[in-house]
């Protein structure tokens, strides 16, 4: 029996997305899979798409006959994906269209068509693991939680803007939102010890915002997380603390908290973003979920 792959695909994800989700299907048509194209019209869309998949597991007795997913867009739709099939085994490969790409980056792999084609069908599965993230609902994300002034720069983005000009949106918003900067103090209680702050990255891979390092000692393989606690709440001090991301030496801040972690409540008022997209506000609660994702790199 041939493999079926699902090609769950937002065709504005980036320039010409539609394009190149028509043109990775024929390469996998012509490689002798079954492909079934799922293409994504509205926020959600994704997720759905793979809970119907994951029901339909149940029908499948053979595990070497289980669906591959190739989840083709911006780190979003990656979001929406894993929060549909976490804790299954159904596998994951990513065919990069988005804004920044961050996984791709994560894990190397090519943002030519052709080349992330090739990884998705022949590359190695690997179990990794979840971060998770409980307020009013629970999601799942793959890279990171942002907290603070990173939740709140991406609140703001302008999803007009978004659509022609990509980055651009997030560094306006950016912009806008240090020129306002008046955060309340934050508490963070990791693994039972109590630490304070203004912002914080929650790392689960070592990539951020493209191709920067927020915590080098991220692994997605590794059943952790990584706390990246700003203390400072002027706007002079998160100009320091992304400049000292860019310049890779933020973690030698005395004004930083950087440490593992497993399980990290968080109390006070801020913004969260997951993954690059808007979730809600603190408080919240952050856990660690090993080999919850089968990912095809």
């Amino acid at each position: 029996m041939k493999q079926t792959i699902a090609l769950i695909g937002n065709p504005i994800a980036g320039g010409a997305a539609a394009r190149k989700i028509e043109k990775a299907a024929k390469i996998i048509k012509n490689r002798g899979f079954d492909i079934r194209s799922m293409l994504t019209e509205k926020k959600g869309d994704a997720e759905s798409f793979a809970k119907e998949i994951s029901r339909s597991k149940s029908q499948i007795t053979d595990p070497r006959s289980l669906p591959l997913i190739i989840a083709a867009g911006g780190d979003g739709t990656y979001n929406e994906v894993i929060n549909g099939i976490a804790g299954t085994d159904i596998p994951m490969a990513i065919l990069p269209l988005g804004t920044t790409n961050v996984l791709a980056k994560e894990l190397n792999i090519s943002e030519d068509v052709d080349k992330a084609v090739d990884i998705a069908l022949s590359g190695n599965s690997h179990k990794v693991c979840l971060g998770r993230i409980t307020l009013s609902i629970t999601r799942y994300f793959l890279l990171m939680a942002g907290i603070g002034y990173d939740g709140e720069t991406v609140y703001r983005v302008n999803t007009k803007i978004k659509k022609y000009s990509g980055k651009g949106a997030y560094m306006w918003s950016g912009i806008k939102t240090l020129l306002s900067w008046n955060p309340d103090k934050l508490t963070f209680n990791i693994d039972g010890k109590v630490f304070e702050g203004y912002s914080a990255i929650i790392c689960n891979a070592s990539k951020y915002a493209g191709n920067f390092t927020a915590a080098p000692d991220a692994q997605l393989k590794e059943p952790s997380l990584y706390a990246f606690i700003m203390q400072g709440k002027r706007r002079s001090d998160m100009v320091r603390y992304v400049s000292g991301i860019i310049a890779k030496r933020h973690l030698k801040f005395s004004d930083i908290t950087y440490l593992q972690a497993k399980n990290i409540e968080i109390k006070g008022n801020a913004h969260i973003q997951i993954d690059g997209d808007y979730l809600g506000k603190t408080p919240a609660r952050i856990e660690i979920v090993p080999n919850a994702l089968r990912l095809v790199y």
